[in-house]
């Protein structure tokens, strides 16, 4: 249990994460900078440039929202449209096997909940040993709760 990180602990796919903040910003100048150029163009046309530039702007900036954050209580899953808290208890395995596109949390109600906090795509090390540290994490903690509602039942 000493190699157990500190919690709160958070995973995201930091390389990920920044090649889309990257992106986002640069594609927003860009269409921001040909919508100012373009002599052309009227002031709503201009604005529906930036706009657009927003828009894709947050589009990739949500993309870039997804992680997992642990704590002594359990695991909060952020991911695209939806954000998701699951007790230490309710997760039975935490997988992420060859070619999986994140990781994936079993649930002691028979679901599975993708946690796009953990994926591979650009950083497949990282995402190896993050996903090995959430095991463990959820392994201990999972012993550990249903001896402590053991105990309370008994008490």
């Amino acid at each position: 249990m000493s190699n157990l990180p500190t919690l709160p602990v958070t995973f995201r796919p930091g390389r990920t994460r920044v090649v889309l903040l990257t992106a986002g910003v640069v594609i927003l100048l860009v269409i921001s900078a040909v919508a100012m150029l373009l002599e052309q163009l009227g002031p709503g046309e201009r604005l529906s440039f930036i706009l657009t530039g927003a828009l894709i702007f947050w589009v990739l900036a949500q993309l870039a929202r997804v992680r997992v954050v642990a704590d002594e209580s359990g695991v909060t899953v952020v991911n695209i449209a939806s954000r998701r808290r699951l007790d230490w208890a309710e997760i039975v395995q935490v997988n992420l096997r060859p070619g999986d596109p994140w990781v994936f949390l079993n649930l002691s109600d028979g679901t599975s909940l993708p946690a796009l906090g953990i994926q591979p795509g650009i950083d497949k090390q990282q995402a190896i040993a993050d996903a090995r540290t959430l095991r463990t994490l959820a392994e201990a903690r999972s012993v550990r709760d249903p001896e402590k509602s053991t105990e309370q039942d008994q008490g």
